[in-house]
């Protein structure tokens, strides 16, 4: 009698609405709020998680009236979850094997992630990039130039696979007439472009996948000197002509770009990935400098913007993540 008293109290207790909203919050969005989470469906008695399921959006009523998850936030709550295991296991991989896999993800997953590809190809040292295809070799069992020209089509193809062969020289030495030379030539491609896509110009090609970078720096200067614009303001659209430019001329600007798409509200699954391969890959490298940038370009600190859009254990990885280069000075 007493354990049927008991059950009858309990499932007279309501779900408090700021209950609803507080585990709402902690199932939508980058990452999941675990201790939250925790902390209220612990208590719930049956007819308090049916108070959830009618009063939220993860669930739908079907003409039986049989309440069930919607699909779509299945799938959402499972990448979820995933975040967290993502970002360590990336970020516990050598740097070459985490390339070589996120090429090869990028390279199966086409024309939509190829910027991953060229992110990869344009911002790594020759070693590094050297290093990622060894790494390729052994994961894969085959090179990820032979993997691109199979799976890559139309004028992406050669430009792709001459980005991941290159071996830059990264010396001091430019030569200013040739870099002079070769910016009319890139002027001339992309004044042209609506005859001749510029990725189909074999010394277009040549240019962008062989020069080292402080030579191409010296082309781009040029360019602008010609041009009146920047050669990344002439690209028109986003392309993967787009993106190796940004990657070769301010690859700053683009990982904040990434960073910035990521954390939209409309991204999609695909594009809110940029955020983890950012941080992870950028850590031990430049994120200071990336901090810094994209404070002075959207005036809030990067720190700041995860703290508002990410939650639980995700976003304290990532924070740590970039506390690593120690306190960035913040220009007002």
């Amino acid at each position: 009698m007493a354990l049927s008293n008991s059950n009858s109290n309990a499932n007279a207790l309501p779900v408090a609405s700021n209950e609803i909203e507080a585990l709402t919050k902690a199932l939508s969005g980058f990452g999941v709020d675990e201790k939250s989470m925790v902390s209220i469906l612990g208590k719930w008695h049956p007819e308090q998680k049916k108070s959830f399921r009618k009063g939220t959006q993860f669930f739908v009523q079907d003409e039986r009236l049989f309440e069930r998850w919607i699909d779509r936030h299945v799938e959402q709550l499972k990448h979820e979850f995933l975040r967290l295991k993502s970002a360590v296991v990336l970020w516990t991989m050598h740097p070459w094997e985490r390339d070589a896999r996120l090429m090869r993800d990028a390279v199966i997953d086409g024309p939509k992630s190829y910027n991953v590809v060229i992110e990869i190809a344009c911002t790594r040292s020759s070693e590094e990039l050297l290093g990622a295809r060894r790494a390729y070799h052994a994961l894969f069992d085959r090179s990820v130039e032979e993997d691109i020209a199979y799976n890559a089509d139309g004028v992406e193809r050669n430009l792709l696979v001459a980005l991941v062969s290159s071996y830059r020289y990264e010396g001091p030495r430019v030569h200013e007439d040739t870099a002079k030379s070769e910016a009319k030539t890139l002027v001339s491609a992309i004044k042209n472009a609506l005859k001749k896509n510029p990725m189909e110009d074999e010394v277009v090609v040549r240019i962008l996948s062989t020069r080292s970078k402080l030579h191409l720096k010296s082309v781009f200067k040029h360019y602008k000197d010609i041009s009146g614009k920047t050669l990344d303001e002439d690209v028109v659209a986003p392309s993967s002509l787009k993106h190796t430019v940004q990657c070769l001329s301010t690859p700053h600007t683009y990982f904040i770009k990434v960073l910035d798409a990521a954390m939209n509200s409309g991204a999609d699954e695909n594009t809110k990935e940029g955020l983890t391969r950012v941080i992870v890959t950028r850590a031990d490298v430049d994120m200071r400098v990336i901090t810094e940038e994209y404070h002075k370009q959207n005036g809030v600190a990067l720190n700041q913007k995860i703290e508002q859009i990410a939650k639980g254990s995700f976003k304290d990885f990532l924070l740590t993540l970039l506390a690593r280069g120690g306190p960035i000075q913040l220009k007002k």
